[in-house]
């Protein structure tokens, strides 16, 4: 535990969790789709951040985050309209997710390049996120630290390979977190991997050389 689990991020307030957290797990988003801009989106709150959504400014951080900004940016103050003003078109909906933490946001998305895409993501304290899944598939990641989402047909050797080039071609770099997880057997599956420390560019193109990849996502700490 560091101290900022302690003290929590600087920040725009109220609330860490609600605030702080909200909009590291809308910039998920703004990272894993590099910055393009939203066309749709809509907001599925679950738990106390269903209750208290407005209240403690947790629509204004998830949107805020959405287009790119900080929990310490003054804009999320007025995230809102400044959607609007982009024709951003947003809906929050106050739900229940089953089995989920009780500060959880599912975020369905449509980019204006026509791209479409879900991630859901809870905020567990101290502006610390854990998402936990993306377009459907189980992942586990914090946004700490650069992350590497690997789009893959579910057929045996495709981590072996991934993995194995990463070893011979990047051997300084250390995955600290792995996760898969999949559609079905047979179909899609989805590789997660994060780094201690910052990838090169190239990596991408390297991973999307071997077999059976479909799509290579790599982004930096929020």
């Amino acid at each position: 535990m560091n101290v900022f689990s302690i003290i929590g991020p600087v920040m725009i307030g109220p609330s860490s969790s609600h605030t702080a957290g909200a909009c590291r797990i809308g910039r998920i988003v703004y990272l894993m789709t590099h910055g393009t801009p939203l066309k749709k989106v809509t907001i599925e709150l679950s738990g106390s951040f269903a209750h208290t959504y407005q209240g403690h400014g947790t629509d204004k951080a998830i949107m805020a985050g959405l287009m790119g900004y900080q929990t310490d940016s003054i804009e999320i103050r007025d995230a809102l309209n400044i959607a609007r003003d982009r024709g951003i078109d947003f809906t929050f909906v106050p739900t229940h997710i089953p089995d989920s933490h009780p500060n959880t946001a599912r975020i369905t998305y449509e980019l204006e390049n026509g791209e479409k895409g879900s991630l859901m993501g809870a905020s567990i304290g101290g502006g610390n996120i854990r998402v936990e899944a993306v377009n459907g598939m189980r992942v586990n990641l914090t946004g700490e630290r650069t992350t590497v989402m690997v789009l893959h047909n579910d057929v045996p050797g495709v981590i072996a390979d991934v993995t194995s080039m990463i070893s011979e071609k990047y051997s300084q770099l250390n995955i600290c977190n792995f996760t898969l997880g999949r559609q079905e057997k047979g179909g899609l599956a989805l590789m997660t991997m994060e780094f201690d420390n910052p990838c090169p560019d190239s990596l991408k193109e390297d991973i999307e050389q071997v077999d059976e990849v479909v799509n290579t996502v790599v982004f930096p700490a929020i």
